[in-house]
């Protein structure tokens, strides 16, 4: 079935297509859970939430721009609300702006997802956070900052030292940087 015929049929509530919807979107958007909450059993919880808002609220899609991007931002959006209900993201700090951003780093060899995933867990929540709304979905540091109910320099430091504390992860499992 393609994507215009079911999401016509998840529009008139088609029990069918609705499981077709999940089945094809949810891998995906799992990925997405689990780039901002560490445990698996959280992104799975967040996910099915997410998917419950995508079914009851799937007559609020336009049909403008991708549908995939529409589930992704409710997803992401869900992700967050689940961080702000576990007071997680309570400990963004903002940074002094002298510290050098360490920009020039780049990875020479490619890193798998599961690499990069087991990576990004290592981060602290609000580090972890802002490197995937500007990195990942890329957001702006203004967009980040009202999403979060932070500062943009906060936004902007948190980003510095997810980048920093990626690069020290990587220099310890012996990635060559340039």
């Amino acid at each position: 079935m393609d994507e215009k015929t079911l999401i016509a049929a998840c529009k008139q509530e088609d029990r069918k297509a609705q499981q077709m919807l999940f089945e094809r979107y949810s891998p995906v958007m799992l990925g997405v859970c689990r780039r901002y909450l560490k445990r698996e059993e959280d992104a799975e919880d967040v996910l099915v939430e997410a998917f419950y808002k995508v079914l009851t609220n799937i007559n609020q899609f336009r049909d403008m721009g991708s549908f995939e991007g529409w589930i992704r931002r409710i997803v992401v959006n869900e992700s967050l609300m689940f961080l702000r209900r576990t007071h997680a993201l309570q400990h963004a700090q903002e940074l002094n702006p002298q510290i050098d951003a360490g920009e020039n780093a780049s990875i020479e060899e490619e890193i798998s997802a599961r690499e990069l995933l087991s990576y990004l867990d290592q981060l602290p929540t609000g580090y972890r956070t802002v490197f995937n709304l500007y990195v990942l979905e890329g957001m702006k540091h203004r967009e980040i900052a009202e999403l979060l109910g932070i500062s943009i320099n906060t936004s902007k430091s948190q980003l510095i030292l997810a980048k920093q504390r990626l690069q020290e992860i990587l220099i310890r499992q012996r990635y060559p940087l340039q």
